[in-house]
């Protein structure tokens, strides 16, 4: 049997890594010491205590951990829209840094990080999007969190190379033929926005967000559409989203299901009678990228060519780049097909004539019509039964 460890340490029982949770002088310490080695831990605690024997005692500065400080950060930014979105990318970039004092974090610490991100296929500017919220938490740190004594969290905003761009993904729109092999892989609660996203341009975040309320009637059409608040688009202006039949159909089919979601998938457990329909909060995951996966492949057995890098690894925002790829090819404006996606261009309105929701609704019905009982057969019988 190990002896006893020195009071203020204890071992996670998942990692069985050495943690701190020690009081000096009111001043409390709660964090990893990153080993499992209790020797190492006990070196690291020891060093910790004097440290903050010192600042509390001559002033001099404490130190504080990334994870400390991204916990502060969100805290203080909650009524801000991307908070969500923040604080999934800190909860990635944890591993890497969070138990790190933020003194020791330079450029160098975030090379394993931008290899391993690039490895999984993350594009240059979704890492650069991750080392840009570093570089906020580090400024307030620098210049607005003071600690007990007087001094900034940390003295300085360390520079972090960003990745170069040159990497950046040309937009894929998928053919009829590949889209057939893709959504006949796509689960249901996958499969119904993916349609409607191919047939209205939204993009994912747009489609999730769909709620029952933001759909509006047009009597003298005998029709509906749907208007997103600025609150939601990325240009942050009221969007109108005409639909054509296809994309109706997906609507009808969802009805009644949710009470003010659109878009919703299943869960919980069925035994335990926990199952329920709750809001999509996503499209693109691990079901996507199986799904586009074997895609993929079963085309490459279809067809015998390879399938394109493009749609080996397909977005769910190339379905908005099929859908304005479609809308050219049938011959639509590229104003009115501005319109329709949503485009910020000075000269659009958020309020419409019926003639011109006419204009529109005609211009989607155009890409419906396109190889509609080849391509829809099997998916659409899916989605509206």
């Amino acid at each position: 049997m190990g002896r006893k460890a020195t009071p203020g340490l204890y071992r996670d029982k998942s990692s069985q890594i050495w943690h701190i949770d020690k009081t000096i002088r009111g001043f409390r310490i709660r964090e990893s010491t990153g080993t499992r080695c209790l020797e190492e831990a006990e070196r690291y605690l020891a060093k910790r205590i004097s440290e903050t024997r010192d600042a509390l005692i001559y002033g001099q500065p404490l130190s504080h951990s990334f994870r400390e400080s991204a916990t502060k950060y969100l805290i203080e930014n909650m009524h801000l829209k991307s908070i969500n979105s923040t604080s999934s990318i800190l909860d990635k970039l944890d591993p890497y840094i969070g138990d790190l004092d933020l003194s020791a974090i330079n450029n160098s610490t975030f090379d394993v990080f931008k290899t391993e991100m690039l490895e999984k296929g993350r594009k240059g500017k979704t890492i650069n999007n991750y080392l840009e919220v570093v570089s906020r938490v580090f400024k307030k740190a620098a210049t607005v969190w003071y600690d007990e004594s007087g001094n900034t969290w940390t003295s300085s905003v360390p520079y972090i190379e960003k990745i170069n761009l040159k990497d950046k993904r040309d937009p894929y729109p998928i053919s009829w033929l590949e889209q057939k092999f893709l959504f006949a892989e796509l689960t249901d609660h996958l499969l119904e926005p993916s349609i409607f996203g191919v047939h209205t341009g939204l993009r994912e975040q747009e489609i999730c967000q769909l709620r029952w309320d933001w759909e509006f009637q047009v009597p003298e059409l005998d029709t509906t559409v749907f208007v997103l608040p600025a609150s939601v688009t990325k240009n942050e202006e009221e969007r109108m989203v005409p639909l054509n039949r296809v994309a109706r159909s997906v609507i009808e089919a969802q009805r009644g299901k949710h009470p003010s979601r659109v878009f919703t998938r299943w869960s919980g457990n069925k035994k335990k009678g926990t199952k329920k329909l709750v809001p999509l909060e996503k499209i693109y995951g691990h079901g996507w990228q199986g799904a586009r996966e074997r895609a993929a492949e079963k085309y490459e057995q279809e067809t015998k060519d390879p399938a394109h890098w493009g749609f080996e690894n397909l977005r769910v925002h190339d379905l908005r780049h099929t859908f304005g790829r479609r809308l050219r090819a049938a011959g639509v404006s590229k104003e009115t097909r501005s319109d329709l996606l949503g485009h910020k261009t000075g000269d659009i309105t958020s309020h419409y004539s019926t003639a011109e929701i006419k204009e529109l609704i005609e211009a989607v019905e155009k890409i419906a019509s396109n190889n509609l009982p080849e391509i829809y057969q099997t998916t659409l019988v899916r989605v509206v039964g």
